[in-house]
Parts: structure tokens; C-alpha cells; sequence
């Protein structure tokens, strides 16, 4: 499977910035996924974001985007979205997309494999 993050860039604070993630690959069922977002800082682990189950009935997110990141997929052009508005430089991170399961309440990546990632860098 080919998980391909875009629509990073600069932003001030905030601002909006929305990214996609586009799914490929043959076996790689997108609509029967659960899946999510989890970014890096420089110098820091990555850290779980955001998931949404294939249904698109239920969102989670960490608490420190709430009311602010909204998570959403299109299963039938196999593409998850993340919207992030009023960013704040605390959101500088390159951001992933991933499959992702719920292990004991902490969110995992289904692969160790991360695509590329897509760089958001907010200024204040």
C-alpha cells in the first residue's frame, strides 16, 4: 500500500491548512480502514493526531487539537483528509497518514512502514 500525505506548508497562526492523503495499492481496501494522522516535531516522537473509522461514524483526536483539526475520508476516492484550522506553532511537525488500530486506548500504526509525510510549519 502507497499512503501519499500532501498540503503542508507555511502558515501563520492562526491560519488553516488542509492536508490529504491519497491511498494506493492493490489488496489495500481503504473504505474497510480505520485510519489517522500522526506528525512529528523536530526532536520529538510522533505522536497520534487524529483516526476515523471506515464508516466515518466516530473521530478521535489528541487532546490538544480538539475544536481545531476535523478528520474526514472519502472512501470512494480513497482519500483522508485532515482540516486544521487556527494552527498554532505547536503544530510544526511533518505530518503522516497511516492505518492505525486502538491497542489498550493508544492509537498504533497498523505498518512500521511511514510514507514521506507532509511538513506543516507554523509561524507565530
Amino acid at each position: 500500500v502507497q499512503l501519499q500525505a500532501s498540503g503542508g506548508g507555511l502558515a501563520q497562526a492562526g491560519d488553516s491548512l488542509r492536508l490529504f492523503c491519497a491511498a494506493s495499492g492493490r489488496g489495500f481496501i481503504f473504505g474497510r480502514k480505520v485510519m489517522g494522522w500522526f506528525r512529528q516535531a523536530p526532536g520529538k516522537e510522533r505522536e497520534f493526531v487524529a483516526a476515523i473509522h471506515w464508516a466515518a461514524d466516530s473521530t478521535y483526536y489528541v487532546d490538544s487539537v480538539k475544536g481545531r483539526f476535523t478528520i474526514s475520508r472519502d472512501n470512494a476516492k480513497k482519500m483522508l483528509s485532515l482540516q486544521m484550522n487556527n494552527l498554532k506553532p505547536e503544530d510544526t511537525a511533518r505530518y503522516y497518514c497511516a492505518e492505525v488500530f486502538n491497542a489498550g486506548g493508544t492509537w498504533r500504526p497498523r505498518s512500521p512502514y511511514w510514507g514521506q509525510g507532509t511538513q506543516v510549519t507554523v509561524s507565530s
